[in-house]
């Protein structure tokens, strides 16, 4: 009974130390400035050449879900501690794996986002980026069968990466 108690005791002041933390750390393994509080990200339009109708919202969308599930941030439509806004450059299929009858095995969706990161708290840490990810299919399939569920896979993977540059610097 007393090792129980004991156990007890030592879990919640684990538990008590680790929630009077502020800033600095997270499980995410974003490094947050105690001052940031805020945080906007801008709508990011489809300037690639080949325009899907839904990949800005969807993107844009996943973006905001990333940052506001992984942190304390407040989504703030404008005057945001953090800022991050651009544009979808690029979104493009290409055949990839080629058969000996030179037809294609696989395709490839690749997207390219260019990011603008503003940090009025900390400017040091403001960059520009493009980012790109991909994600292939098989030729088997039509773009329009996985279209949907590539655009959700690749905006995820995005996401991930602006994150992790934005306040995991990694």
């Amino acid at each position: 009974m007393k090792i129980r108690i004991t156990a007890i005791l030592l879990v919640f002041s684990c538990l008590l130390t680790l929630g009077s933390c502020t800033g600095g750390y997270s499980f995410t393994g974003a490094e947050i400035n105690a001052n940031i509080k805020t945080i906007t990200i801008e709508f990011f339009p489809n300037r690639a050449s080949l325009v899907k109708p839904n990949l800005s919202n969807v993107f844009t969308e996943t973006l905001k879900d990333k940052f506001v599930s992984q942190t304390n941030l407040e989504l703030v439509n404008y005057g945001g501690d953090l800022k991050l806004e651009g544009e979808i450059t690029n979104y493009k299929v290409t055949a990839q794996a080629y058969q000996g009858n030179e037809t294609a095995a696989l395709n490839r969706l690749t997207i390219t986002v260019k990011v603008k990161y503003t940090n009025l708290i900390e400017p040091e840490k403001d960059f520009e980026s493009n980012f790109s990810r991909y994600a292939d299919f098989e030729s088997t399939q039509s773009l329009s069968s996985v279209e949907t569920e590539l655009i959700e896979e690749i905006s995820e993977e995005l996401a991930i990466d602006i994150f992790n540059k934005a306040l995991a610097n990694w």
